[in-house]
């Protein structure tokens, strides 16, 4: 096994103590950008209802993450990660605190809601990828699965415990209260990251010109392309993210005008989708999943499926059969993910994960702005369940098809040709 994947001895002794105490803060952080995500995404939802709206919010999150993720990620591997990950929280706290501002004095329009949804897209852009590229040198390989599936887990805490407070805070505090929230959660976030150092990965000792930053994006991309099977299982991705991005986009319509429900309803359906994605991260955390994880992961796919294409055939009648799809596509989130990222983060070097792991998300979600582009005046025209029955039926069928095909089944003869 190549030494350079797995922290050193003196770290194996102290990981949980760094880790878990950085992991605590951003928890803090995750807590305070869901439940701001909620309270916008809500008073875009009453004042406007409109699936265009709607879908160009979650457009302008999404294209930092499509555009400039392979060039954040190449960052990632050149720079300070600790300092990345205090400035990310920082920009982004003070984009919030000049809308609460603007908010306070009654002069908000929509394109400022869409002006942070954009900053928090790109500072979290850097923020996830440092601390995805940071884990592996933090954590020992054989717990990275589980750590993959404790994220999850508080993932789904956040959206139980942030989507229904999101909506009581609404009906008792106006928004710049709300946005206040977020700016005390990013400074807890911050706080452990001016204690605790974050390891960078070993610089080349052989002498060799430090590279550019397209040079360096160049090897990331070479790496990519080089893996065939990983090109295959990022085709599937694409498919499915195209018709499940914009699913999502459009839950806060479903809940209004096929259930005729309110904040309290759309929090309850978030809460659903957060107990799910608790329960299978702990279930992630503490199994591990098979031997083999891609069948980990395909099986999370066919569940995801499942639980969209359920909660999109509930009837008006039937309010609870949703919440209870939406419940069984949270619990599969984690068990597919964290499957998949548990084995890329295993097999990729500890210099290459940023920018590897951004090339991976760019392209995975390369297709997203186009859905949201159709997803928005098609909701508007024919309705929002035909987006669930489609997107809940492609992404189990894909699911499916891994198994039938050798590349993707034995996905992980990289991993054991690492070793």
């Amino acid at each position: 096994m190549d030494s350079t994947l797995a922290p050193t001895a003196p770290d194996l002794t102290r990981w949980k103590l760094r880790f878990f105490t950085l992991w605590t803060g951003q928890a803090f952080s995750l807590f305070g950008t869901q439940l701001v995500q909620f309270a916008l995404i809500w008073y875009l939802t009453e004042r406007a209802n409109s699936g265009s709206v709607l879908a160009v919010a979650t457009l302008v999150g999404l294209l930092p993450q499509v555009l400039l993720s392979p060039i954040i990620g190449t960052l990632v591997d050149r720079w300070n990660r600790r300092a990345i990950l205090i400035l990310a929280d920082a920009s982004v706290a003070l984009a919030t605190i000049l809308l609460a501002l603007i908010f306070a004095f009654g002069q908000v329009e929509i394109w400022h809601i869409y002006f942070l949804l954009f900053v928090r897209a790109v500072g979290n852009g850097f923020h996830q990828s440092a601390m995805g590229a940071s884990t592996v040198l933090i954590v020992p390989r054989e717990h990275l699965a589980r750590i993959q599936g404790l994220n999850g887990a508080i993932r789904g805490g956040m959206d139980i415990v942030a989507a229904p407070l999101g909506a009581l805070v609404l009906a008792v505090l106006p928004m710049q209260g709300v946005l206040a929230i977020d700016v005390v959660t990013a400074v807890l976030a911050i706080a452990p990251l001016l204690v605790f150092s974050i390891p960078q990965p070993p610089a080349a000792a052989d002498g060799t010109p430090k590279r550019s930053v397209r040079e360096d994006f160049m090897v990331g991309l070479r790496y990519v392309l080089g893996w065939p099977a990983l090109l295959l299982v990022l085709s599937m991705v694409l498919v499915i993210n195209f018709l499940l991005i914009p699913t999502f986009t459009v839950m806060p319509l479903l809940v209004t005008r096929q259930f005729g429900g309110g904040a309290l309803e759309l929090g309850w359906i978030n809460a659903a989708f957060g107990g799910g994605t608790i329960l299978g991260g702990l279930l992630l955390g503490a199994w591990g999943g098979f031997k083999r994880r891609v069948v980990t992961a395909l099986l999370g796919l066919v569940g995801l499926g499942v639980g969209i294409l359920v909660a999109g055939l509930a009837p008006a009648s039937a309010y609870w059969l949703a919440v209870v799809g939406v419940g069984v596509a949270g619990f599969m989130v984690p068990i597919a993910n964290g499957s998949f990222g548990a084995t890329l983060q295993a097999t990729i070097a500890p210099d290459m994960q940023g920018r590897v792991f951004a090339l991976v998300l760019s392209a995975a979600t390369a297709l997203g702005p186009l859905g949201l582009l159709l997803a928005g005046p098609l909701t508007d025209r024919v309705g929002v369940q035909p987006w669930f029955w489609v997107g809940g039926s492609v992404c189990a069928l894909m699911g499916l098809v891994g198994f039938l095909l050798p590349p993707v089944y034995h996905f992980e003869s990289r991993l054991a040709q690492s070793a």
